[in-house]
Order: C-alpha cells, then sequence, then structure tokens
C-alpha cells in the first residue's frame, strides 16, 4: 500500500527557511521533517511512497539520490572513485518522486499522481510538513470499516495560550496551551481510494475545496478522530516548537 506525500508548496509562512530550500527538507532534530512523516508510516510496515514534488523539488531529489552519504558512514577511494558504504543505516523505503510542477494546487498534484497508485484498493496521502502520534494501522482499518472513498483524520488544533478558569476575580484552574475552542479540523493524514480521481478536474483543483466538499456530500468522506499528539510546522515558531521538543526527548511523534 502506497503513501502519497505533497511536498510541493512553496511554504510562503516560513520563509526564513523556504527561502533556500522546500518546506519538507526544513530540519527538525537534523533531520527533514519529510523523513519524519516517513519513518511515522514506516514504523507500521508502509514503505512505499509516492512524493509530489514541486518548489525547489531538485533538492528532494538530490536527498535521496544521495541518501548514504547523509545516513551512513563511508570510505572514499579517491583515486578508483569509488564509495565503500561502512555501516547502513538506510530505510527500506521505495521512494518515487515525481515533479508536479510548481503551480500546481494540491488536488491537482494528486491527480498527477493517480497513476501510481490506480492498482491499488487504497492509498494514503498527506501533508508533507505536520507530523503526528497517529496509529496509522487504526486508521486504515477505521476507512475500511466506513465503505466511503475518502477518510480525513480529524483533530483538534493545539492551543497556543494558556487558559484560565474564572470565578469572578479568582483563577479557579490553569490550562497551558489546552486544544483549541472544540472544533474538528482537517489534520491530514487521509486513506483514499483511486476513486477520487472522480472529484479531481485539473492543476487548479484545491483538494481542501471542491474535491472534500463534493466526497461530504456525496456521503463518501468518513472522519478518523485522532486526540493525541498533531502539530503542522506553518511557521517559524512551529517548527522551534518541534526541534524543541525533540532535543527535550519528548517528540510524541516519534514512534519508533
Amino acid at each position: 500500500m502506497k503513501v502519497v506525500i505533497l511536498a510541493g508548496g512553496v511554504g510562503s509562512r516560513l520563509t526564513e527557511e523556504t527561502q533556500v530550500r522546500p518546506k519538507p527538507m526544513v530540519e527538525v532534530g537534523g533531520k527533514p521533517i519529510l523523513w519524519h512523516i516517513m519513518k511515522l508510516y514506516s514504523a507500521y510496515g508502509f514503505d512505499d511512497f509516492v512524493i509530489c514534488l514541486g518548489y525547489k523539488g531538485y533538492m528532494i531529489k538530490e536527498y535521496f539520490a544521495n541518501y548514504y552519504l547523509h545516513t551512513c558512514d563511508v570510505t572514499f577511494d579517491v583515486a578508483r572513485n569509488q564509495m565503500q558504504v561502512l555501516q547502513s543505516s538506510a530505510e527500506p523505503w521505495r521512494v518515487t518522486l515525481v515533479d508536479t510542477a510548481e503551480t500546481t494546487e494540491t488536488g491537482g498534484r494528486l491527480k498527477r499522481v493517480l497513476h501510481h497508485v490506480a492498482d491499488d484498493e487504497f492509498f494514503f496521502f498527506t501533508y508533507g510538513d505536520g507530523v503526528a502520534d497517529i496509529d496509522i494501522s487504526r486508521l486504515l482499518e477505521f476507512h475500511r470499516s466506513q465503505a466511503t472513498i475518502a477518510t480525513v483524520t480529524a483533530v483538534q488544533a493545539p492551543g497556543r495560550f494558556g487558559a484560565l478558569e474564572l470565578a469572578g476575580d479568582r483563577i479557579t484552574e490553569f490550562r497551558e496551551k489546552p486544544v483549541g475552542d472544540g472544533a474538528w479540523i482537517n489534520g491530514g493524514f487521509f486513506v483514499l481510494s483511486p476513486r477520487v480521481g472522480d472529484y479531481l478536474d485539473g492543476d487548479d483543483t484545491i483538494w481542501e475545496r471542491e474535491p472534500l466538499q463534493r466526497l461530504a456530500a456525496d456521503g463518501e468522506l468518513s472522519s478518523f478522530k485522532h486526540r493525541g499528539f498533531w502539530q503542522p510546522m506553518d511557521t517559524l515558531r512551529e517548527k522551534n516548537h518541534l526541534e524543541q521538543l525533540w532535543a527535550d526527548g519528548v517528540a510524541r511523534w516519534k514512534v519508533w
């Protein structure tokens, strides 16, 4: 079963990093956020990836082309132009990198890679800029039980500020950064049938708008509620937050 990852956006709200690299290549703990997402799926036995490239996509190609250099000890025999891998820590991944063009929208990127999953009953689909401690096996089991074309993981956004419970002028409870206002939002981590192609038009199709709206209207969109850790990386503040969690050894998305 394949995992399709969107990795082509510009990342305009993280320009401190994305001026020089695509957002999925922004590092947390010395590894690209894309690597963290792939490690999550791999921990559940899903190692076949299709990555939708766009903005500075060549950097992602170069990363995987030189994966041994990034992850392993090597010896170079310069005279013979040979490289020997001394200690391999490479992942058991099969990675297909597809140039889906820089200006293509999210739905258009998905449409461009559907032929890679056409023979699959289902496939995973997610964004290349967010992590969670989601149980991928449970997500897939839930999707199978729903018999719908699509399942989206619903999450509650983490709060930015501490919340106070008041009784008059006295504080009765203080909660540090509780979840948001109780609303469930799109957390990514989809399971889809290739039949979603019927809901996709061209490169200008935005997945989060008409396709999901039509799927919902047709009764073909299920929601898998995830109440655990979930964190996007849209801004430098969020990137630094993930970095601090990793440094402190409390990166809850590290399930491997």
